[in-house]
């Protein structure tokens, strides 16, 4: 019998329509079924403004936010499940309660720590779970809501939790398997896990794509299918290139490039669990459920294409430390990326020229001058005599990157990339390739992006 875990986005579980496509789709998969739910869209937001305004003092404003969203979410039980929502609401009204609790408890204290802000922002999920697996009952599936405290087991890094994964599989055999076999379909809440003592965690960036990954490879599953509001990765933002298409199949090692660039597609850390299980993942469309999607898979991907996808990332500078000063002298690299990182400023491409004349960093355009300040201050002694000339900021720049495994040993693929962006009449102003050969990354002025996008997409379209 087939194992299929699915996980259902925000904008999946946030209307009464959006929420009965998720039924049907749930209802219409054979075997057994394990359901992963987030928060409704902007839900979890809106929990971290209300902890904000207690955290200042403002236990009734912060009160009043979750009422709101308790009301929110009733109006949801009222549309979808009418007079038979009765306990669902009595589960809502008592996460209301304790939520409320905690959020007069910061208030008073005036200090929210990590712990107590997963414990309030976990409300998103476990009001939702039992909202999904109520309409899955009313539709004729058998389905139970569940929290996964006491099933995903993490460490104690409030926010950002690692799940420890031989624990969780050993909980999951437990907890999971035998709702399973008696034909149960477990709504588990995303995003949330717990401390082997039973702490509540939360799992950050991409938690209930995480979740969903991490039980995949715990209950050994044949498929995991991440539900989404688009019908998979495209080949190029479509509001850029209108002839964009979706990417049928791509390994995870195009989907972690994309994902660093800009591309709507999964964090490639929150479904590193399911491939490293070589569990397929398919990202789907809730709003269009026969569309084919993308299947990323553990193994490259060869399909006759050389880039596969064109991708940009804008709002970004350019930072060059330059001078004849550098060449050949050890830790030079190092003192420019350990400034980068005293100020807990995130690089997100580097080039050097071979001569060591000049190190080119690309960081977020509104961290540049923070930067900037910083590198003249540490290499203040080499600015007075001239082994750097000077720290340069370019801004707002672009990054665009063209990636795909077909790039992978094929003669001539840089020439047609910046053959594409000359007659494009774009102006490359750094350049990166790894020695992968599964992205070729260059920046360009902001003004240039969807221009360089378009000239690269053409440019390959062909194969």
């Amino acid at each position: 019998m087939t194992r299929t875990v699915l996980k259902f986005g925000g904008t999946s579980v946030a209307s009464p329509t959006a929420l009965e496509s998720v039924a049907r789709i749930v209802a219409g998969i054979q075997g057994e079924r394990v359901v992963v739910v987030s928060a409704t869209a902007g839900t979890t937001d809106a929990l971290h403004a209300a902890a904000r305004a207690a955290e200042s003092g403002d236990g009734d404003d912060a009160v009043r936010m979750l009422e709101g969203l308790a009301k929110a979410h009733a109006n949801l039980v009222a549309d979808l499940l009418h007079v038979g929502g009765a306990d669902v609401l009595q589960d809502i009204a008592e996460l209301t309660e304790r939520t409320t609790g905690l959020l007069r408890s910061v208030a008073m204290l005036r200090e929210c720590t990590a712990r107590t802000l997963d414990a309030i922002v976990s409300y998103g999920e476990r009001v939702s779970a039992p909202i999904v697996a109520g309409l899955l009952k009313m539709r004729g599936v058998k389905a139970e809501p569940l929290s996964a405290e006491g099933l995903i087991i993490t460490d104690d890094a409030f926010g950002h939790a690692n799940p420890m994964l031989d624990e969780t599989r050993a909980r999951a055999q437990k907890i999971l398997m035998p709702r399973l076999k008696d034909g149960i379909v477990p709504v588990v809440t995303g995003y949330v896990a717990s401390t082997a003592e039973g702490v509540t965690t939360t799992l950050g960036r991409g938690g209930s794509d995480y979740s969903a990954a991490v039980l995949a490879a715990a209950v050994n599953a044949d498929d995991l299918r991440i539900y989404t509001d688009v019908s998979g990765v495209m080949s190029a933002d479509p509001r850029i290139v209108a002839d964009a298409k979706p990417l049928v199949k791509m390994s995870y090692a195009e989907a972690a490039e994309l994902s660093y660039f800009g591309a709507k597609v999964i964090h490639p850390r929150t479904v590193l669990p399911a491939i490293e299980a070589r569990i397929p993942v398919r990202i789907l469309n809730t709003f269009a459920p026969n569309d084919e999607g993308t299947t990323i898979t553990a193994d490259p991907v060869f399909d006759g294409s050389v880039v596969k996808a064109t991708t940009s990332l804008g709002g970004l500078g350019l930072v060059t430390v330059q001078g004849a000063g550098m060449s050949g002298v050890p830790g030079f690299a190092a003192r420019v990326f350990d400034t980068a990182a005293a100020e807990e400023i995130s690089v997100l491409m580097i080039s050097q020229s071979s001569s060591e004349n000049s190190i080119c960093l690309v960081v977020p355009a509104d961290t540049t001058p923070r930067l900037r300040t910083a590198l003249e201050r540490m290499f203040s002694a080499e600015l007075r005599r001239h082994d750097v000339e000077q720290v340069e900021v370019d801004a707002p720049v672009a990054i665009v990157a063209a990636v795909g495994e077909g790039m992978r040993g094929t003669p001539g693929v840089a020439a047609r990339v910046f053959g594409a962006l000359g007659r494009a009449r774009v102006n490359v102003m750094a350049i990166a390739q790894g020695s992968s050969e599964l992205n070729i990354s260059l920046v360009v002025h902001e003004t240039d992006r969807e221009r360089a996008v378009l000239a690269i997409h053409d440019e390959f379209r062909r194969g």
